[in-house]
Order: structure tokens, then sequence, then C-alpha cells
């Protein structure tokens, strides 16, 4: 009898054997999240905060194109006057053709004789061009520009010589004066004259110029960052409840950051755009003033425009700039909204 009910017995108290599939399920689940996910989630979270930034600057559109504007005018300055400089050095001419070497040749060498020299200064090392003015030709600018053309004319013989005019490759001083020396030995040349005086002068003119754009620089990159400064922190200040409350409930300081950084970026955005186009409409509009007084001094120099290279660069910088001040301003005010 009791033999029968053991082995229904021993069936009900052994224990089963237990199943490795819910462990494994258990551990899969302790793992939490896959990279995909969060990377999902990681990608809404920046995208969710660049559409709320692009609502809110919406709903105050004259406040956000002025403040663009006002960093607009800011980078403005600083670009245009570099974009001048740079006109102006290109207005300069070629710096190797303002540091011309004249060579006055003797009066008693022949067309020959000074076309064969010219042809020997033209292969020599550090020269990027060679040419003779002769005699006659001389005499005839000397008197079309001295306007002595009459009395000139009395004179009984051209007392001007034939003038080599050598353009070097490069501008620089002891190279140019080792050159001179150099040409002064030939044949047939009487003097070696090098003129870099208002090359100096231009060259100091524009180094000037160009630190006094990097202070400007400077100067109003720091405005910059006090305008972007203070309408991040104003936008803050409206945003007080909402942020002690996210950060109440456990909202990370990056993720209550992230919207402003956002908006940061965009007045940067729209400030180098409007930018970009201010210098263009600028130039284009003081072009003409220039193209007519050129043209007065027979010349055809017009002003360049805007490089694609630079206005890129105006605006990623904007961008920046804006990203930067949004950073500083959202840092100093978190500690300030720390739950208490």
């Amino acid at each position: 009898m009791s033999a029968t009910r053991s082995p229904k017995v021993s069936e009900r108290v052994a224990p089963k054997a237990a199943d490795p599939q819910p462990q494994k399920k258990k551990r899969d689940d302790d793992d939490g999240p896959d990279f995909a996910t969060l990377f999902r989630a990681w990608i809404e979270s920046h995208r969710a905060s660049l559409v709320d930034s692009l609502r809110r600057l919406g709903k105050q559109p004259i406040g956000s194109f002025f403040t663009c504007m006002v960093m607009a005018v800011a980078l403005s300055l600083p670009m245009g006057l570099s974009l001048l400089l740079s006109n102006v050095e290109r207005l300069g001419g070629s710096w190797q053709r303002a540091a011309q070497i004249s060579l006055y040749l003797d009066l008693e060498a022949k067309p020959v004789e000074s076309e064969a020299l010219r042809d020997q200064i033209k292969g020599m090392p550090g020269v990027a061009d060679a040419e003779y003015v002769g005699r006659e030709q001389a005499l005839e600018e000397f008197q079309q520009q001295s306007g002595l053309g009459e009395a000139l004319k009395e004179l009984p013989e051209n007392p001007l010589p034939g003038v080599v005019l050598v353009t070097p490759t490069e501008v620089d001083k002891p190279a140019l004066e080792a050159l001179r020396q150099k040409l002064s030995e030939l044949p047939k040349v009487q003097q070696a004259q090098l003129d870099l005086v208002w090359v100096e002068r231009l060259a100091a003119i524009l180094k000037l110029g160009d630190r006094f754009v990097f202070g400007l620089t400077v100067l109003l990159v720091s405005a910059l960052l006090l305008v972007i400064g203070n309408t991040i922190r104003l936008h803050i200040e409206n945003r007080r409840t909402e942020i002690e409350v996210i950060k109440l409930v456990g909202g990370t300081d990056s993720y209550v950051r992230r919207p402003f950084l956002y908006m940061g970026a965009l007045y940067g955005f729209g400030a180098g755009i409007l930018s970009w186009g201010v210098l263009a409409f600028g130039l284009d509009w003081l072009n003409d003033a220039v193209v007519g007084l050129a043209g007065l001094y027979g010349s055809d120099f017009a002003l360049a425009g805007v490089p694609v290279a630079d206005g890129l660069s105006l605006l990623l910088g904007a961008v920046l700039l804006g990203y930067i001040g949004a950073w500083i301003a959202v840092a100093r005010h978190l500690r300030e909204l720390a739950p208490k």
C-alpha cells in the first residue's frame, strides 16, 4: 500500500527542474536598452530642443530680428574693414612691380645692345620680368608727364638714357639690395636705382590697419558675447519656474541647457546671414562711387565682393559666438536655479 503511494508522493515532493530560459531573459532585461535605442532617444531629445527653440523664437519675431540685426552690425564692422584693406592691397598693384629696379644705361648704348642686355637680365635668378624703354620713348613720356614739351624740343639732343625696368620675383629688402648691386655691375649700366620708400609706407599703413581691425574685432566679439548672454538670461528668467520643476524631478543640467544652446546658435546663424547680406549690399553700393573715382584716373579698378569662403567663415563664427555666449549665460544661472 505504501509502496504504491510512494511514487506519487515522490513526484509531488520532488522539485521541478529550473527553467533556464526565464533567467536568461531576466539578465537581458537587467542590461538596459541597447545602443541603438539610446542613440535614437538622444537624437529625439536634440530634435525636440531645436524645434522648441525655433517655436519660441517664432513667437517673438520682431525681438528676435532686432537681436540678430544688432549682432549682424557688430559682425559687419570688422569684416567690412578687413575686406576694404584687402581691396587696398589689390589697388596698390603687384608688390613685385611696385619694387621695380630701374637700370639707367649709358648714352652710347645702342638699342641692339640694350635689348640683348634685357634678354640677359630676364634669365637671371630672382627676376620675374624685364622691360626696355628706349631713349626716344623715354623722352616722349617725359614730355607728356612734365608739361615741358616745347622747352624740351629746344634741346640740341636727347639727354635721357635708355632704361631697363626689372621686376623682381619677391619683395625682400636684403634680397632686392643684393639684386640691385648685381645688376649695377653689368656692362652698359650706368646706375641701378631701387625705390622701396612708398612700398614700405604702404606696408606700414596696411599693418596699422590690420592691428586696428584686430583690436576692433576683439572689442566687438566681447560685446556680442554680452548681447547674446543677456538675451539668453532673459529667456532663462521667463522659464525659471519650468526649469526648477525639471530639476526637482531629476532633470540633468545638460537637458536644461540644451534648448538655450540651440537658441544661441540660432541667433548666431540669423546674425551671420544678415551680416553677409549687409556686407554684400554695402560693398555693391560703395562700388559705384569707387568705379567713378577710378575712371577719373584712367583705371578700371572695382571693389571685389564678399568671397564665399569669407562669408562661410563669417557664418560659422557667428554660430560659434552665439553658442559660446549661451553656454556662459546658462552655466552661470544653472547654479542659481539649483533646487534648495
